[in-house]
């Protein structure tokens, strides 16, 4: 624009959704000296803070302290569970999630962002409408994240999401949990610590699809042997309410099952209801997701998306690092783009798994010579405790380079465990590094440095 004035905005950067994503991406970019605006209209830090991983980590020590006084006896000290305060849980549960949702008000005030509270809907490619304010920005970036999926079938209305289980006034004494994914496994093992009787049903014959098949068969058998009634290959058809006022289960072909609550983990999708993509000519794709380039563009210029609105991991950290991403690549001249690769994750089953790299399947499809160390054994902690749990390692190593293109783990603290082998398999360490890696004595992490 030679002959004409350069146009002005309100902000330089104006973003949708407070979430990990959204409030990193919001302070990092006014750190940068830019004028930056974000819109909530629910709480401060998204799913991962309120809805989602905190809580329900939280929820997960809970549902393990029964179980450890059960082993407690194996080493002489005498425990009794007299009681299981649920209220006691969720109040506690919810003074630390207000303590954080403070910490991200405190983050984007120190930050200098502007915080405006409502649900903002675009209405052209560099305005939005929040509480019937309009307001305009060079940039905006969409961070809504996803929300819960509910299949439609007869009752459904009578079911549960994952968002309900962070607020529900008592436990069930027996509860369907429907799904195969890492929300089903979780909440299944949660609601079973917790003294609730628990099922879970899923269309698949494993759970975790997407996961290493041996690690997927692994957890199931321990799940199981904690207590939790699998149901695999089961379609659900309705649900009824009785009169009693507890529910029937119906699955295809298969009896049904008469429980006091049902609980749908049947995936998530994004919460782009009420956003305006249209407006900008902006529509989901065939996976439910928005379409973005290299440098989170979608196909109006001005528009961006990142988080579990776009392909690839729905996991917060994944979010926060294309939140940095973004930030370098519009404002510090930055061309790299996003690298997905070698991602690590957890999922806090009981007990959980840990996982980096690729699969089995993955590598063999990849490479043409691949080697596979398997290591399956009883915790040291175990020949005491009376518990019945086993652990699963697993390395997937390219024969020709040497390289570990994979590790995967069941088994007490595999989250914790497995961010330091992520380190190693990032910086692409080879099977023979490992074996010289002198292991930490006794624990069940040594495991990967003598695998063979």
């Amino acid at each position: 624009m030679t002959d004409r004035q350069l146009p002005t905005f309100d902000y330089d950067l104006f973003v949708i959704g407070a979430g990990s994503g959204g409030v990193r991406a919001s302070r990092k970019t006014a750190a940068l000296g830019k004028k930056v605006a974000v819109a909530e209209a629910s709480a401060l830090g998204g799913t991962c803070v309120n809805l989602g991983c905190v809580p329900k980590k939280l929820f997960v020590y809970a549902s393990e302290y029964p179980e450890f006084a059960q082993q407690a006896k194996g080493f002489g000290i005498d425990m009794e569970v007299t009681g299981r305060d649920w209220v006691r849980l969720l109040e506690n549960k919810n003074q630390e999630i207000s303590r954080l949702n403070g910490i991200y008000q405190s983050l984007l005030d120190n930050a200098g962002v502007e915080l405006i509270r409502g649900h903002a809907r675009l209405v052209d490619e560099h305005r939005v409408e929040v509480n019937g304010k309009e307001y305009s920005a060079e940039k905006i970036l969409l961070a809504v994240g996803g929300r819960p999926y509910r299949p439609t079938f007869p009752g459904v209305e009578y079911t549960l999401t994952s968002d309900d289980m962070f607020f529900l006034d008592e436990l069930p004494n027996r509860l369907m949990v429907i799904g195969s994914g890492y929300i089903a496994v979780e909440f299944a093992g949660i609601m079973n610590g917790l003294g609730v009787s628990t099922w879970l049903a899923y269309r698949a014959n494993q759970v975790l699809r997407g996961f290493d098949d041996d690690i997927r068969a692994f957890v199931g058998q321990e799940i199981a042997k904690k207590g939790v009634r699998t149901l695999p290959e089961h379609q659900i058809e309705s649900v009824t309410k009785l009169p009693s006022g507890t529910y029937s289960v119906a699955f295809t072909g298969q009896d049904p099952v008469e429980v006091d609550a049902v609980l749908m983990c049947t995936g998530r999708e994004a919460n782009v209801e009420h956003l305006g993509l249209d407006k900008v000519g902006l529509s989901l794709n065939e996976k439910g997701l928005i379409d973005v380039n290299g440098f989170f563009q979608t196909r109006c210029p001005s528009v961006y998306a990142l988080g579990d609105l776009i392909e690839g991991p729905a996991l917060t950290p994944v979010a926060i690092a294309e939140a940095m991403r973004f930030v370098s690549q519009q404002y510090e001249n930055s061309q790299t783009e996003m690298d997905y690769s070698d991602i690590p994750t957890a999922v806090f089953s009981q007990p959980p798994i840990g996982t980096v790299g690729l699969t089995e399947a993955e590598a063999k499809a990849q490479y043409s010579d691949v080697k596979v160390y398997r290591s399956e054994f009883k915790a040291m902690k175990h020949t005491l405790s009376g518990i019945n749990e086993r652990t699963l390692m697993k390395l997937i190593v390219d024969q020709q380079s040497d390289r570990v293109l994979g590790a995967h783990m069941v088994g007490e603290h595999a989250g914790e465990i497995m961010q330091g082998i992520a380190i190693a398999i990032k910086a692409g360490a080879t099977k023979a590094q490992f074996d010289a890696t002198i292991g930490i004595h006794p624990t069940a992490a040594e495991e990967f440095t003598t695998l063979s």
